[in-house]
């Protein structure tokens, strides 16, 4: 049986993947001069794979290193989500 952190990282390298293979097919569509819309709908898609490997890199965070801190570390645990929390709100 595969640990929770050995899915989450397949997982991620999964999305990756994916994400590289829209940062391709965008950079083939502004090499084509395709139609501006349709360049932005591809960035769109692409940040929202970006969104989704984010989430599953922070639930690996929270599961792996966060639980540990909070018993051992509180304050690194805090400050660093803080910190989090503050750069994805600006």
């Amino acid at each position: 049986m595969k640990s929770h952190y050995l899915d989450k990282k397949e997982e991620a390298q999964k999305r990756f993947n994916i994400i590289k293979g829209q940062m391709d097919g965008l950079q083939r569509m502004i090499d084509e001069d395709e139609y501006c819309m349709d360049l932005l709908n591809q960035s769109l898609a692409i940040q929202n794979s970006l969104k989704s490997l984010d989430a599953v890199l922070f639930e690996r965070h929270l599961k792996t290193h966060v639980s540990h801190q909070f018993n051992n570390e509180k304050e690194k645990a805090v400050s660093e989500l803080v910190a989090l929390f503050k750069r994805t709100n600006k």
